[in-house]
């Protein structure tokens, strides 16, 4: 195993605790009793307890939790009477407070790392051909060796990743044919004008070569580095540039451009990307090191929004539920009953999900 995969533990480890101190803060200043405050899932491994308050942490690295009692609800007496230390004894815009508080610390985290990946920039390859493979699309076309690749099909291509991103959205939906025509500008060596090349790009390459069948050029790269006061403004858009991407992501599932195992990522498929992004450290820095912890808490921001029983905005639609029914509750037992089943459907889909990772690294 490389060392490298072990920087998913502090990776994982801040996005949880970030999550976590949002509920257990907001919970504080709720007046609400929160029994425990634990980074991962049972078994437990070690605990300290503070006044009331148990820290655990435990065996399991794939989430975490703040135990306070009347979290489902439940009623403390006979009666029918709350505690009024509980979260189900507080008025519904103190618990909706509290449950949306991780989500929100989740965002600041995001925007925080947006920021610093900005402000330290990354270097990057200029929309260029660093080598043209004999018998390609882009050499039948004319393409040479260190052209510039001005733009693809009436888009403008600044770096290579541009590149990529214009030649794929091209084969979505994906075609019946074997290849796609595209219009490629150009500006060779040397050259006053820029020329259009009429490439016809293979459908499905030969394993690495890419549609085109062109390589980044390494003498031409360029720094992303913004000024510092402007980085809060680049990181607050690059949260935007997250969600589009996302938002596509989705959409070329529908097309049938990509399949679900290709789209989603499990833990251990976050673990391998992770430690991938990791040795890039020493020759690239700190930027796609940044830029993913970003990524993945804004994707976690999202993931606990959905109104799905057992995250954080299925716990919100049940306030929602209870505000347009003038306060009257869902009554425990039913709202417990819910987010068990949630729970249980969620843990197999995650199930799911690392068996497909699991079969990604086979096939790598």
């Amino acid at each position: 195993m490389s060392w490298s995969l072990l920087a998913a533990i502090p990776v994982f480890g801040v996005l949880i605790l970030v999550h976590e101190f949002g509920h257990f803060i907001t919970a504080k200043w709720a007046g609400i009793r929160v029994d425990e405050f634990a980074l991962g899932f049972p078994p437990r491994l070690m605990s300290v307890k503070r006044g009331e308050t148990t820290y655990s942490l435990n065996a399991l690295p794939i989430g975490g939790y703040v135990r306070m009692p009347g979290e489902n609800g439940e009623t403390t007496d006979d009666n029918g009477n709350y505690d009024p230390r509980t979260f189900a004894a507080k008025p519904a815009s103190k618990r909706a407070i509290v449950l949306l508080a991780g989500v929100t610390m989740n965002v600041i985290l995001a925007v925080a790392c947006f920021t610093a990946a900005e402000a330290v920039g990354q270097v990057n390859y200029y929309a260029a051909a660093g080598s043209v493979l004999k018998g390609s699309p882009a050499a039948l076309a004319g393409m040479q060796v260190h052209d510039r690749i001005l733009s693809i099909n009436g888009h403008d291509t600044k770096s290579f990743s541009d590149v990529y991103t214009q030649t794929s959205a091209a084969m979505c939906p994906r075609p019946s044919t074997a290849t796609v025509p595209m219009n490629v500008v150009v500006l060779h060596p040397g050259a006053q004008t820029p020329t259009t090349l009429h490439i016809n790009a293979l459908v499905s390459p030969p394993q690495g070569q890419g549609h085109l069948g062109i390589t980044a050029d390494a003498t031409q790269t360029y720094n992303s580095r913004v000024p510092i006061w402007q980085a809060p403004v680049a990181g607050v858009q690059d949260i935007g540039g997250v969600i589009s991407a996302t938002a596509g992501g989705i959409g070329q599932v529908a097309a049938g451009c990509l399949s679900v195992g290709q789209a989603v990522q499990g833990p251990v498929g976050i673990v391998t990307t992770t430690g991938e992004v990791a040795n890039t450290i020493p020759t690239s820095g700190w930027y796609l090191m940044l830029y993913l912890v970003g990524a993945l808490s804004i994707s976690l921001a999202i993931v606990n929004l959905l109104p799905i029983p057992a995250l954080d905005g299925g716990r919100v639609l049940f306030i929602g539920i209870e505000v347009l029914r003038r306060g009257k509750r869902i009554s425990p037992e039913r709202e417990a009953m819910v987010n068990l089943i949630g729970m249980a459907a969620l843990l197999f889909l995650m199930l799911l999900v690392t068996i497909n990772d699991v079969g990604n690294l086979i096939h790598r």
